[in-house]
């Protein structure tokens, strides 16, 4: 091979000898540049130091085209090829552990919230095998060969380690209207991996396909229910109508059965939520109010319409009728009526007003404060007072497809769709900022929808929702359970209505309880991979089997910190997926002063990407490989 330093000297002598012509020396040296091109190609990389991007903080190759990627709340990068499971610091792009010969999809990894321990479904036919794995090692905790199909949703109550997980078999095809499975719960205790229950629901549901592709089979997911819930030893489940179960022993306490999805749309019930008595349901176009110490019914609202969000005070439950939900069959966001507002006193289930002038369609619901309700439509955003149900202000917002409002930190109503978001100042209902970010104009139609869908609903992913409601009411709303379902995650939905409600808020919890090695880094000075008989797996690049007992407390801990971060951070920028001035990109858009302050110069980006707050990144797979860029850059 010619050194690059030396192509200089290659010219020189072709040229002295003229046994070429000049058109054989200048085909001599194309051909040349396209051999060094091939070998700098080619040439073994380097591993998470290799970069191929001036731009990206990190590169990493793998042993072939990336499959999915997903981070956890650890900064643990887990992804998958056609040949192994990787997990990765993601700051750093370092290969924290390998498992060989594994090909799985992201439907069959699922990391337990609130702890370091990740689920994987290995499906072979009619047999099925699920592994606790340890997110930091690898190495595998416990398993189960007693269920079928993959991880859907889980609820973990962290008090008694009981973990519910929500299984579904053959959950693939063409994406279309009307796919249906029967789902198994399986509750486990999580540090023994032993199954105390299983329940199977009484009959088939409508699933929804995690992506609308026309020309091939796609997995279906439980996205379109809210996951289940444990509650003072009962465990909740929202596939059917609403069943009440013991949690330590499965028998069924309390049943209503009604059809979830109305009308073909995912997310038309409420998310529950509770105070110290009572647990709130919505769903069949009603309110709800059950004994958290009986399980009885207290009291049932009058119809008052597809019920899909509540919020709670001391005194009053506030329902949001009508709204924007995905439908089953397409994936397109419909409308849906009648519109509007309900105050329903938490004693008696008594409708104290009704707000219906919402005419024009509705977002979600936020309280800037104990007295002043915010909501809007197509055209206006209103201020309803909460304690009469009169409307105290109206004022044209002119953001297109309006999606979500929420306050931000300087007390202003922000209203925002897809590609527009304006900052409204709530005393005099002036327009105080305003940004606006359309997507690329050219490429497939489809994939600039998703990718930008993708971009505005990733200020959510970080408790945003949690500064849409007046402080004092979010302490009543927590259930006290910890739930996944991949929702916040997922490129698929993209419905911003549905983020806004409350999914967020599952993202990551201050309760947290390590069962893998960082329980050890918490008894000992120094942790350390557990010394015990493992399970026959091929597990390679283990990092912490590198590193000496001083640099394992000190990794271990930097993941510690991490999630602690996490667990407090809030959104402070909404992005949209535009044209910069050198190529497309995402913007960031700070929800206080509606200035762009990021720029993140990304070409393609695949639907997939993610955006991880805690470490400043944001994540691409391009290929065989996973680059890490900067959320700070400015363009």
């Amino acid at each position: 091979m010619v050194p690059f330093d030396d192509i200089g000297n290659f010219r020189d002598k072709v040229i002295d000898s003229k046994v070429f012509s000049l058109t054989t020396y200048r085909i001599g040296c194309s051909l040349l540049k396209c051999v060094l091109l091939w070998c700098a190609l080619t040439l073994p990389s380097s591993g998470s130091a290799q970069e191929v991007s001036a731009s990206a903080r990190w590169s990493m190759k793998f042993d072939g085209r990336v499959r999915f990627y997903q981070t956890t709340e650890l900064g643990v990068m887990v992804a998958g090829t056609e040949k192994s499971l990787y997990a990765l610091d993601g700051e750093s792009g370092e290969v924290l552990w390998r498992r060989k010969n594994v090909r799985l999809d992201a439907a069959d990894v699922a990391p337990v919230p609130g702890t370091d321990v990740l689920l994987l479904s290995f499906e072979d036919g009619n047999r099925t095998r699920l592994e606790a794995t340890d997110l930091m090692t690898g190495d595998i905790l416990w398993r189960s060969d007693k269920v079928r199909g993959v991880v859907m949703q889980m609820a973990l109550d962290p008090d008694s380690n009981l973990l519910a997980v929500v299984m579904t078999r053959d959950a693939r095809g063409r994406a279309r209207e009307g796919f249906k499975r029967r789902p198994v719960v399986h509750t486990f205790d999580l540090g023994a991996g032993h199954e105390l229950w299983k329940h199977e629901l009484e009959s088939e549901i409508e699933m929804i396909p995690a992506r609308w592709a026309e020309d091939e089979d796609v997995p279906y997911l439980l996205d379109n229910y809210r996951p289940p819930v444990f509650l003072d030893n009962r465990l909740y489940l929202f596939y059917e109508g609403i069943t009440s179960l013991d949690a330590q022993t499965g028998k069924e306490r309390r049943r209503e059965k009604f059809r979830v999805n109305e009308e073909g749309l995912a997310l038309t019930d409420a998310d529950p939520v509770a105070d110290e008595r009572v647990v709130y349901l919505s769903g069949r176009g009603r309110a709800r109010a059950v004994s958290r110490a009986t399980g009885e019914a207290l009291w049932e609202s009058k119809d008052i319409g597809l019920t899909p969000e509540m919020i709670l005070t001391r005194d009053v439950l506030y329902v949001r009728t009508g709204g924007q939900f995905t439908r089953l069959g397409d994936g397109e966001t419909i409308a849906r009526g009648p519109y509007g507002v309900s105050a329903i006193d938490v004693n008696s289930g008594r409708i104290l007003w009704r707000y219906k002038g919402a005419d024009k369609g509705i977002t979600n619901v936020a309280l800037i404060d104990p007295a002043t309700i915010i909501i809007a439509d197509r055209d206006d955003l209103i201020l309803i007072d909460a304690a009469t149900g009169k409307r105290r202000a109206k004022a044209a917002h002119n953001v297109e497809r309006a999606a979500f409002v929420l306050v931000n930190e300087r007390g202003e109503a922000v209203v925002g769709g897809g590609n527009e978001i304006a900052g409204f100042d709530v005393a005099g209902g002036q327009n105080t900022w305003r940004a606006r970010h359309n997507p690329p104009g050219r490429g497939a139609l489809r994939i600039v929808a998703a990718i930008a869908a993708r971009a505005a609903s990733l200020y959510f992913r970080y408790g945003g929702a949690a500064s849409t409601a007046w402080r004092g009411a979010q302490l009543l709303n927590a259930v006290g359970t910890l739930r996944w379902s991949g929702l916040a995650t997922r490129a698929a939905f993209p419905g911003l209505t549905s983020l806004a409600t409350g999914y967020a808020r599952e993202y990551a919890s201050e309760r947290f309880t390590p069962f893998g090695v960082l329980s050890r880094a918490r008894r000992f000075s120094t942790p350390r991979v557990p010394d015990v008989p493992r399970p026959s797996i091929d597990v390679e690049e283990r990092l912490l089997d590198r590193l000496d007992p001083g640099r394992q407390l000190e990794r271990v801990s930097r993941f510690l910190l991490r999630r602690r971060r996490l667990a407090t951070l809030r959104g402070q920028w909404m992005y949209f997926y535009t044209e910069l001035s050198k190529g497309r990109g995402l913007v960031g858009v700070n929800i206080n002063t509606g200035r762009a302050e990021r720029a993140i110069r990304v070409a393609d980006p695949d639907e997939r990407f993610i955006s991880d707050e805690a470490s400043n990144s944001l994540y691409v797979a391009q290929d065989e490989r996973l680059l890490a860029f900067p959320l700070s850059d400015r363009e």
